[in-house]
C-alpha cells in the first residue's frame, strides 16, 4: 500500500509520530549544550578546556542538522502550530534562536586570530546557549502540557493575549519542571559524550562526579514534572473535534496506549542504566545506551500528547482554539506528499550516524591539543 491510498488521519498520525522521533533526537543531540555547560567543571587548565571545546566542536552542526530536519518536518505537516507558536509566542522563540545563533557563531569565532570580542567572550555564549537556550526550550515544551494564552479566529489568524508573546510561561512554575530537567539531562548526556570521546583520566574522573550530582538534579525535577502531567487535569478531544478538560487525560493517555507507556519506560531504564554502568564500572559507552533511552522517553511523551484524542497545543483561554493533529495539520494530498519525500529521512539519518562515526574514530587526546598549539607557535 503506497501514501496515496492512506487516509487523512493515518497520514495525520504519521507524521506526528516523524516529528516525535526527530524531537527526541534533537533532545539527544543537546548533549552539546549539556557539554558546554562543563566546560568550566571538567576543565583545570586551557588544554583541558580545549580538549572539551574540540571534543562538543565536532558535533554541534550534526545538531542543527537535526533542528532543520525537525523544524522543517514540524512547519510542513502541522503549519498551523508553526504559525501560532512561532506568530504568538515570538518573543521566546526569539530568545531561543539568539541562544542558537550565538552558538554558530562562538565556535566559528572562538579561535580566529585577533576575533573582536576575544575567546572567553565566545565561551560565555556558549554557556548562556548551554544553559539558557536549553532551560527555555524545555519551558517552551512544556506549554504542550499547560497550555498558552491564544485565541485562533474563523481565518486561523492567532491572537495572542497578552504582551509577553510566550514569556508569560515563566509565570507558571510548573513549566520550570521539564525545563531544569532538560537543562540538567544535558549536562549528564554532554559527560557521558566526553567519557566516550576523550581518551583523558582526569576529565573521565570529573565527568562521573558531575553525573553522580546532575543525576540527582534530574530525578529531582523530572520526577515532580512526571507528577504534576500525570495528576494534572487535561486537554482531551471528542469524536467531533470538541476539546474538554479530562481528569488525569495523560495518565489515562499511558493507559490506554500500553505501546507508547513500554517505549517511555524502557527508554527511562535505558537512561539509568546508562549513568549506573557509567559511574561504577567507569563504561565509555554509555552515551549510546543513553541517547536511545533519551529519543525513546521524549518519542513516548510526545506520542502521550498528540495522541488518543489529546490536544498537544492547548489554548486555555478558548479551549476550542486549541491544536490538534487533525485541525493543524497540512492537506491529505500535501502529508502524502511528503510521506514520500519522507523516505529520505532514514539516509539523512544514516548520514549523521556515519559522520559521527567518522569523527569519532581516534579519541581527542592531551598530547593531540599539545600538538597542535606547538605547530601555532
Amino acid at each position: 500500500m503506497g501514501f496515496g491510498e492512506l487516509d487523512l488521519i493515518t497520514l495525520q498520525q504519521y507524521w506526528w509520530i516523524i516529528i516525535s522521533l526527530l524531537g527526541g533526537l534533537f533532545v539527544f543531540i543537546m548533549f552539546v549544550q549539556g557539554g558546554q555547560t562543563l566546560i568550566d567543571t571538567l576543565s583545570k587548565t586551557e588544554i583541558e578546556k580545549t580538549m572539551l571545546i574540540n571534543s562538543i566542536g565536532r558535533k554541534w552542526e550534526l545538531e542543527f542538522t537535526t533542528l532543520v530536519l525537525f523544524g522543517g518536518g514540524l512547519f510542513a505537516a502541522f503549519p498551523l502550530f508553526y504559525a501560532t507558536s512561532f506568530g504568538g509566542a515570538y518573543w521566546v522563540w526569539m530568545i531561543i534562536l539568539f541562544c542558537f545563533i550565538i552558538q554558530a557563531v562562538s565556535y566559528e569565532f572562538r579561535l580566529k586570530p585577533n576575533n573582536l570580542l576575544g575567546k572567553s567572550t565566545y565561551e560565555f555564549f556558549l554557556k548562556i546557549n548551554g544553559n539558557l537556550g536549553t532551560f527555555l526550550l524545555g519551558v517552551a515544551i512544556s506549554t504542550f502540557f499547560s497550555g498558552s494564552e491564544f485565541i485562533l479566529d474563523s481565518n486561523n489568524f492567532v491572537d495572542w493575549q497578552n504582551d509577553l508573546r510566550g514569556l508569560e510561561a515563566l509565570l507558571n512554575p510548573y513549566n520550570y519542571l521539564l525545563g531544569f530537567s532538560l537543562v540538567f539531562l544535558a549536562k549528564i548526556s554532554g559527560a557521558l559524550y566526553f567519557m566516550n570521546n576523550i581518551a583523558y583520566e582526569p576529565i573521565m574522573n570529573r565527568a562521573i562526579n558531575s553525573i553522580k550530582l546532575n543525576m540527582i538534579r534530574f530525578l529531582v525535577f523530572f520526577l515532580s514534572f512526571l507528577g504534576w502531567i500525570l495528576l494534572k487535569d487535561g486537554f482531551a478531544v471528542d469524536v467531533n473535534g470538541v476539546v474538554f478538560m479530562q481528569e488525569y487525560k495523560y495518565l489515562v493517555n499511558f493507559i490506554e496506549m500500553p505501546v507508547v507507556f513500554g517505549m517511555f519506560l524502557l527508554g527511562v531504564i535505558m537512561v539509568i542504566a546508562a549513568v549506573f554502568t557509567a559511574i561504577i564500572f567507569k563504561k565509555t559507552c554509555c552515551i549510546k545506551t543513553g541517547g536511545v533511552g533519551i529519543v525513546l522517553t521524549v518519542m513516548a511523551l510526545l506520542l502521550n500528547v498528540g495522541f488518543n484524542g489529546t490536544s498537544y497545543y492547548p489554548s486555555t483561554v478558548d479551549l476550542q482554539s486549541s491544536l490538534t493533529i487533525a485541525n493543524s495539520s497540512g492537506s491529505q494530498y500535501t502529508l502524502m506528499v511528503m510521506s514520500y519525500a519522507s523516505l529520505m529521512i532514514p539516509f539523512v539519518l544514516g548520514y549523521i550516524v556515519l559522520a559521527w562515526y567518522s569523527m569519532d574514530k581516534v579519541k581527542i587526546t592531551k598530547a593531540e591539543i599539545e600538538d597542535k598549539n606547538a605547530h601555532n607557535y
